[in-house]
């Protein structure tokens, strides 16, 4: 990562947290007065391919008592909270994320940072798409994070879940993060992160 590109990074997530701070009060004293779980929900995601962080997220489902693996799928839609859909609906859930680029665990713009699972099996593909740091949000996200969504609740338990996400959506993802990492500069960066924020901010929510 540049100095250039840090420096964006922190900028971006200082003004953020100062211009969300009471919304994100708000938030937190929701999921703590409706829930029976922590409001936070720490997900193991892989930085690069052996070096694995905790991805911070708003709390959107009740908790798994029997464990939670994999991504979510239709499988997992009876377990997302009221307030979660409408989190996730418009991607705040992922708000709490800006600690995580304060830590340096991740950027601003990049690739979504995978699960383990994932890039143990599908070692050639995160080689190359990890070679740009993860980010919030990142080119894959803003184009193909509606489809994705729409493919995998369709999908009616985990098996299905797994095949449909490991057919479809990581080969068009890394395909879109390697379009971005052959072309990344701070312009690109901007004007992903200008579009994410309008996304999220639209009264239909992301499209």
């Amino acid at each position: 990562m540049t100095w250039g590109k840090r420096i964006f990074d922190l900028a971006c997530a200082f003004t953020l947290t100062l211009l969300i701070f009471p919304f994100f009060g708000w938030i937190c004293l929701r999921i703590w007065w409706e829930g029976d779980g922590p409001i936070f929900y720490v997900s193991e995601r892989m930085h690069a391919p052996n070096k694995p962080f905790g991805l911070i997220k708003f709390r959107t489902m009740s908790v798994a008592h029997d464990g939670d693996q994999g991504v979510t799928g239709g499988s997992k839609m009876q377990r997302i909270t009221p307030l979660g859909a409408a989190l996730r609906k418009r991607r705040f859930d992922e708000l709490p994320q800006l600690w995580n680029i304060f830590k340096g665990d991740i950027t601003v713009v990049g690739p979504r940072p995978p699960l383990r699972e994932y890039v143990e099996r599908y070692p050639d593909v995160y080689d190359q798409v990890l070679k740009s740091r993860p980010g919030v949000t990142g080119l894959a996200s803003l184009i193909f994070h509606r489809r994705e969504a729409e493919l995998l609740e369709n999908c009616v338990d985990p098996q299905e879940t797994d095949e449909v996400y490991c057919r479809v959506c990581i080969p068009a993802k890394a395909k879109l993060d390697l379009m971005y990492q052959r072309n990344a500069n701070l312009c690109l960066d901007t004007w992903i992160l200008y579009r994410t924020l309008r996304q999220m901010l639209a009264r239909k929510g992301p499209r």
